[in-house]
């Protein structure tokens, strides 16, 4: 870069500075004029200049034209933008693939990528309630009734 277009640099830069740094100015209104008002002094053409400036009040043609365009079917363009599924390729690549990962290797995949929420944790395994089982066998509750009463007692059944 040479000296020249440095030292011009910085003076645009520097008259910015100063109109940034001069405080806010008040705003000045911008004075509409009426397209009378901007015709020139000539006698000739002020029709034509009235209506250039005024402008068309009617609906305007419109100047787009469709000469040279191919008309393609919506069909064939909703096609077209529509992405190709990659799901059989996909499924093809992964069902071809020999090697295979261990159990334990994947459950830790899965444990770690189930998230910490606790709609994301697996359901604990409820454990069945366990029957209480007697310290004395059926024989021996038997010989402590012959001991005890001196003969076997029936149950109420």
């Amino acid at each position: 870069m040479s000296a020249s277009m440095v030292r011009r640099g910085l003076e645009l830069l520097s008259e910015d500075l100063k109109v940034a740094n001069s405080g806010p100015k008040p705003k000045k209104r911008k004075v509409v004029k009426s397209a009378k008002d901007l015709i020139s002094s000539n006698k000739q053409g002020v029709r034509k200049q009235l209506k250039r400036l005024q402008g068309h009040r009617g609906s305007a043609k419109s100047k787009a034209t469709v000469k040279d365009k191919h008309v393609k079917s919506s069909i064939e363009e909703y096609r077209k933008k529509q992405t190709k599924s990659q799901l059989s390729s996909n499924l093809q690549y992964f069902l071809g693939t020999s090697s295979s990962t261990n159990q334990s290797t994947t459950q830790k995949i899965i444990n770690q990528n189930s998230g910490r929420q606790s709609r994301f944790q697996p359901d604990q395994p409820v454990d069945k309630p366990t029957e209480e089982k007697s310290f004395f066998t059926e024989d021996q509750f038997l010989e402590f009734q012959k001991e005890y009463f001196g003969q076997i007692v029936e149950g109420k059944n």
